[in-house]
């Protein structure tokens, strides 16, 4: 009988301060829940619209494969770059990736800067990321310096990136095809030093350093 009362005196308690807080943050409450509620509202538009631009960009990566099959390069090439700059990690780097394997990019400047300006204004996973900077080093390699070409690959050449050993195999061949045997062997010799290395890649170092043992 006692302990009933006592409960009920408790739950009255508990009861009763409930409502003083809310009578003295009615206001607070209120602002709460409304704030809750617009950050659902604008969580699902913002999901929603994101996934209508996805469905847009695939839409247009596939209408430039179409033109490309066409025949139509110079609407191919403006799809391609709209969706470049679009900012979507995914379908950007694949429209990136057409144009440069389409060859329709042939101003190295333009192409160069399209590299610069989905590495920064995109996230990548790291991987990816070393990926599309290998790629820039290895478009840029025709016609930039040593110094030039040291510098944009380095990210790749000072890290443990997977592709580490073709950032190399890139190094050792540019000042092979420039005469610099010194220098291409260094390279080869640090692909060769590599862990776990790819046997076909292994095998190419190899030869090459023949090659230059026999010059």
């Amino acid at each position: 009988m006692n302990e009933n009362i006592i409960n009920n005196e408790q739950n009255l308690s508990i009861k009763s301060r409930l409502v003083n807080f809310y009578e003295k943050n009615k206001f607070l409450v209120y602002l709460t829940l409304i704030s809750i509620i617009v950050l659902i509202i604008f969580s699902f538009f913002y999901i929603k619209n994101k996934e209508n631009e996805q469905m847009l960009l695939a839409e247009n990566y596939i209408d430039a494969k179409i033109f490309l099959e066409n025949g139509e390069e110079n609407k191919a090439k403006k799809k391609l770059k709209d969706i470049i700059m679009a900012n979507d990690s995914t379908y950007s780097t694949l429209a990136l990736f057409l144009l440069l394997n389409e060859n329709l990019t042939v101003d190295q400047k333009e192409t160069s800067e399209l590299f610069d300006y989905i590495l920064k204004n995109n996230k990548f996973e790291k991987e990816l990321e070393n990926l599309i900077i290998f790629k820039k080093a290895l478009f840029q390699s025709n016609f930039i310096n040593e110094s030039e070409l040291l510098k944009v690959i380095s990210p790749l050449t000072s890290s443990d990136s997977i592709w580490k050993s073709h950032a190399l195999l890139l190094l050792g061949d540019y000042f092979f095809s420039k005469n610099q045997y010194l220098k291409g062997k260094e390279f080869y010799t640090k692909v060769l030093s590599l862990k776990n290395l790819h046997n076909s890649i292994y095998d190419y170092a190899q030869s090459q350093l023949i090659l230059i043992n026999n010059e």
